[in-house]
C-alpha cells in the first residue's frame, strides 16, 4: 500500500509539471457531493479552512440564466467541490462544456447515457455519478500554488473500480489522457484538459475504508499534524490506521463530508 501511495504522488506531481505545457480547452471538471442538510455540509467544509467561492454564473449555450438547485461551492485551492441541496445528487464529478454532443455517441457505446435538464448524466463501472452539463462554468477561481485547507497537500481523486479497462474508455471518451500505470497491473492515473486527476485502483489494492469516490491527501511527515488539527476540529473519523510505524501510532485517517464523500489523509 505505501507503494502505491508513493505512486500516486509521483503522478499527481506529474501532471502538475505538465499543466503549463498542455493547452486548456473550455472543459471545467470540479467534484459534487450531497449535502442531507446544508447548514451541515457548510459548517463541514468552513470548519477545515476550504474557501466558500462567490456564486458563479451559470448559462446556457443560448446564453440565458438556467435553473439551479441550491448549492454552495468551496475550493482548497487546487480543486472545486459543489455542496448540492439537490435531493437527486449523487457524488461524483460534475464536468462542465458548452457541449458534449461529440463524446456522447461514443460514451453510449460503452454504457447507459441518460438525459438531463442541462445536460447528461452517466456512471463509471464503480456506479460513481459523471454529471455532463452543457453550461459555460464562470467561478471565481484561479489554483493555487498550494491547497490551504487543514486537510494538506492535495492529490486528485481516488477510485476504487471493479472494471479498470471499462471505467479508462469512459474517462478517455470524457478528454482524460493516461499518463501513468496500466490497467492490466491494476493502477491508472488519467489527467483531463483542465488538470483534473483520477487514479483507478483495481480491487484488493487498498487496505483499507474505501468510499467512491474519495479525495486523496498525502502530507508526509506532517500528517500527524494534520490530524491533530482534525481532531481539534471535531471533525469525525470514520477510520484510524497505524500500520505504516513501529508503535502502530494513528498516522493516516479517513473521513467523510455529511453526504458520504470520503477524504484520505495519508502520510506518504
Amino acid at each position: 500500500m505505501r507503494h502505491l501511495i508513493l505512486i500516486i504522488a509521483v503522478f499527481y506531481s506529474f501532471s502538475l509539471v505538465s499543466q503549463n505545457s498542455e493547452k486548456k480547452d473550455k472543459m471545467m471538471v470540479a467534484l459534487i457531493t450531497r449535502a442531507p442538510k446544508l447548514e451541515n455540509s457548510i459548517d463541514f467544509y468552513k470548519k477545515l479552512a476550504f474557501k466558500q467561492l462567490p456564486k458563479p454564473t451559470f448559462k446556457t449555450v443560448a446564453q440565458q440564466e438556467a435553473p439551479r438547485a441550491e448549492a454552495v461551492f468551496f475550493t482548497d485551492g487546487k480543486m472545486v467541490i459543489e455542496v448540492s441541496a439537490d435531493i437527486f445528487v449523487r457524488a461524483g464529478l460534475k464536468m462542465y462544456k458548452k457541449s458534449w454532443a461529440s463524446e456522447i455517441s461514443k460514451l453510449e457505446a460503452i454504457t447507459k447515457v441518460f438525459k438531463t435538464k442541462d445536460g447528461y448524466l452517466l456512471y463509471d463501472p464503480s456506479g460513481i455519478a459523471i454529471y455532463l452539463v452543457e453550461y459555460e462554468f464562470n467561478v471565481d477561481f484561479i489554483p493555487a500554488d498550494s491547497a490551504f485547507s487543514h486537510l494538506g497537500n492535495y492529490q486528485g481523486l481516488t477510485v476504487e473500480s471493479p472494471d479498470i479497462e471499462k471505467a479508462f474508455k469512459v474517462y478517455e471518451n470524457l478528454g482524460f489522457k493516461l499518463k501513468m500505470g496500466e490497467a492490466a497491473k491494476g493502477f491508472v492515473g488519467l489527467v483531463s484538459p483542465d488538470n483534473f486527476t483520477v487514479t483507478l485502483l483495481a480491487p484488493q489494492m487498498c487496505p483499507h475504508m474505501f468510499f467512491n469516490p474519495s479525495v486523496t491527501y498525502f502530507n508526509g511527515k506532517n500528517n500527524p499534524g494534520v490530524i491533530k488539527k482534525i481532531r481539534e476540529l471535531n471533525i469525525p473519523i470514520t477510520e484510524e490506521i497505524g500500520v505504516f510505524n513501529k508503535i502502530e501510532d494513528v498516522d493516516n485517517i479517513i473521513i467523510r463530508d455529511p453526504g458520504g464523500f470520503g477524504f484520505f489523509i495519508f502520510n506518504d
